[in-house]
């Protein structure tokens, strides 16, 4: 259930290193395993250990440093400060606590306690009521208490209690709430390990936006690049519902195939000329490491909708697309033409019969171009 706790946004001194050189991190599910595997281990023994070492998903043994404990007769719990690496996470220096005891009843018994949510909506991996703590960190947390079950030769049931003091606080800076996460923080992980800038990671959580807004009734999408054009979008189309805006970022072609294979009918691009005159140009990875703004393209169809030749070479001396964006206010058909390519190029790279509009707006929130289902074109067309 990633909720958006890789945020592309964050601007740190951490990611301003060569990505070669960046330290990876682990994940609260990690971090939730150690501190359980300490706990338990201390309360059989009587004695909390410096540090416990895990077998990650990954691949790999990781070492967690027990940072703080307290201990009654009956239970212990084991704390350690969760390490993103350079990665800017939300919940990198959390404090991720397991409280352990045992338990009359036979099995494994694990919940959340303060700052980890609880799910409130369907279409995430855990069962509506249930603590926000994904599959993978339950079967690794399962485990190790069950290694420590047969290594302890312990004849009965086992309560593990998994809290992030600081989680209802962290949350407000994920989108946990639009996904029906309520209360804190989701405990994640599928490796163990986090990679900075993980490209799956991102994905991940726009799959599980997607599951989210399709179980929620939406038929109706808008997928935008970033905050800002969220922001905008949200006013243009103030009847839907939260859970059908859904952050995109860069990866717009990745969506648009997940949207349509859940069976979304209708599905609205919205952003700004910089990344949709990539999608324009049938480009659906739009990072700028990868694609950059084409002036060439801009001067291009500039030309095809009458603009002047001055105008053009003045495009192909432009620094940025919103200096473009302002040469060209005012011609709506420039626009236009940019936004029937962008619905052109989503519906060709899905191959369906889903609806595609596009708008276009100014860094400043000025609507300047929309367009809607374009599936036929005709030869002279610069959108082919």
């Amino acid at each position: 259930m990633p909720s958006r706790l890789w945020l592309m946004s964050a601007q740190t001194k951490r990611n301003k290193k060569d990505p070669s050189q960046m330290r990876h991190g682990y994940t609260t599910g990690a971090c939730a395993t150690a501190m359980t595997k300490a706990a338990l281990q201390a309360l059989v023994t009587g004695k909390v250990p410096n540090e416990v070492m895990i077998y990650l998903p990954v691949g790999q043994y990781a070492s967690f440093k027990v940072t703080g404990f307290e201990k009654t007769e009956n239970e212990v719990m084991c704390e350690t400060i969760k390490d993103a690496g350079d990665d800017p996470d939300a919940t990198h220096q959390a404090r991720i606590q397991s409280t352990v005891r045992f338990s009359k009843r036979r099995g494994i018994h694990l919940d959340g306690g303060i700052g980890v949510g609880r799910v409130t909506k369907a279409g995430l991996p855990v069962p509506i009521g249930e603590a926000a703590i994904n599959p993978v960190p339950r079967k690794m947390i399962n485990a190790v208490v069950e290694e420590a079950l047969d290594e302890y030769q312990l004849d009965c049931g086992i309560d593990v209690i998994i809290s992030v003091p600081d989680g209802e606080e962290i949350a407000k800076k994920t989108l946990n709430g639009r996904l029906g996460i309520i209360g804190g923080i989701s405990i994640l992980g599928t490796r163990g390990i986090v990679v900075p800038f993980s490209s799956s990671a991102y994905m991940a959580s726009i799959v599980q936006a997607i599951n989210v807004a399709k179980e929620a009734g939406c038929d109706h999408l808008v997928i935008t690049t970033g905050g800002r054009s969220e922001k905008y979008a949200m006013k243009q189309y103030p009847h839907l519902q939260e859970e059908a805006f859904i952050e995109m970022g860069d990866f717009v072609g990745f969506t648009l195939k997940h949207i349509a294979k859940k069976e979304i009918p209708n599905v609205s691009l919205v952003g700004m000329i910089g990344k949709f005159s990539k999608i324009a140009q049938g480009i659906m990875m739009v990072h700028s490491k990868s694609a950059p703004v084409s002036f060439e393209f801009l001067a291009g169809m500039a030309k095809r909708v009458g603009v002047e030749e001055a105008v053009q070479k003045e495009i192909l001396q432009a620094n940025t697309a919103s200096q473009v964006a302002d040469l060209l206010k005012g011609n709506e058909a420039f626009f236009a033409a940019l936004c029937k390519n962008c619905c052109y190029h989503a519906l060709n790279h899905i191959n369906s019969n889903m609806n595609v509009s596009t708008t276009l707006y100014t860094l400043s929130g000025e609507c300047i171009g929309k367009a809607e289902n374009i599936d036929k074109l005709d030869e002279n067309d610069w959108y082919r």
